[in-house]
């Protein structure tokens, strides 16, 4: 699954989009710098997102949406058409 994917999928499940999960890690004091291990735990209590998920959730909160090149286009699990993850809602990305 991509890594767009794995946002997508948390947007359907929770009716949050990634921009607003973002926004909800500030609040709590996560950014960049905060490790995954209370990230995941917090994702899990409140909204139910199984590692995988969470771990999508954890990049674009401690690193933003830039992933690496080598995921685009690639063919592989994680393969995306860009480097750069769609934070605002699956209905709004260009990419789809």
């Amino acid at each position: 699954m991509s890594f767009q994917a794995y946002l997508d999928n948390i947007e359907a499940k929770t009716g949050l989009t990634p921009r607003q999960f973002v926004a909800l890690a500030e609040e709590r004091g996560f950014g960049p710098g905060t490790k995954a291990t209370p990230i995941v735990q917090w994702l899990a209590e409140d909204y139910d997102l199984g590692r995988g998920h969470a771990m999508a959730l954890v990049h674009v909160i401690t690193k933003g949406p830039q992933i690496s090149a080598k995921h685009v286009d690639s063919g592989g699990t994680h393969s995306d058409p860009t480097d750069e993850l769609w934070l605002d809602g699956a209905a709004t990305n260009p990419h789809r």
